[in-house]
C-alpha cells in the first residue's frame, strides 16, 4: 500500500510541476475563446484530483481474479503500444495525419488480434474520417505531409 500511496503522490507531484510551467503560456494567437492553456491545465487538475484520491484513500488497491495478469505478454504490448505512439508523434508532420495513422493504426490492431485485411480497411477509412471531421468539421487544421499534393 505505500508503494501505491508513493506513486501516487510521484505522479501529483509531477502533474503540479507541469500546470505550474504550463501556467504562464501566452500564445501569440487563440483559437478558442478560454485560450490554448485551458485544456492543459483542466487534464493536469484532474489527474491531481484522481491522484490525490488515490494518494489519500484508506485502503489499498488490490488485484481482482478476473484482473489481466502483468505477465510478459501484456507488458511487451504496452511497450509496443507506447513505442508505436512515439512513432505516431515523430511522423506526425512530415507524413502527415491520415498516412501516419495507417501506419500506425494497422500494426496496433495487429497487437491486439485484428486480421489484416479489416484491420487495413477500417484504419484507412477512420483516419480519412476523422481528418475530415477535424479540418472540415471542426476545422482544426492537420497536417497532410505526403498527400499534400492533393488539397486543392
Amino acid at each position: 500500500m505505500i508503494l501505491q500511496r508513493v506513486f501516487a503522490l510521484t505522479l501529483l507531484a509531477a502533474c503540479v510541476a507541469l500546470a505550474v510551467m504550463a501556467w504562464p503560456y501566452q500564445a501569440a494567437f487563440s483559437y478558442e475563446p478560454v485560450g490554448p492553456r485551458a485544456f492543459p491545465l483542466l487534464m493536469l487538475g484532474l489527474m491531481g484530483v484522481g491522484l490525490l484520491y488515490l494518494a489519500i484513500r484508506p485502503t489499498a488497491i488490490v488485484r481482482k481474479d478476473d484482473d489481466p495478469e502483468l505477465d510478459r505478454e501484456t507488458l511487451c504490448k504496452v511497450g509496443l503500444c507506447v513505442l508505436l505512439l512515439l512513432v505516431f508523434a515523430s511522423t506526425f508532420e512530415s507524413l502527415g495525419f491520415i498516412v501516419s495513422s495507417i501506419l500506425i493504426g494497422v500494426p496496433m490492431a495487429r497487437l491486439y488480434g485484428g486480421r489484416w485485411l479489416p484491420s487495413a480497411v477500417i484504419i484507412s477509412l477512420m483516419s480519412l474520417a476523422l481528418y475530415w471531421l477535424f479540418d472540415r468539421v471542426m476545422e482544426v487544421p492537420l497536417p497532410l505531409g505526403l498527400l499534400d499534393v492533393l488539397e486543392n
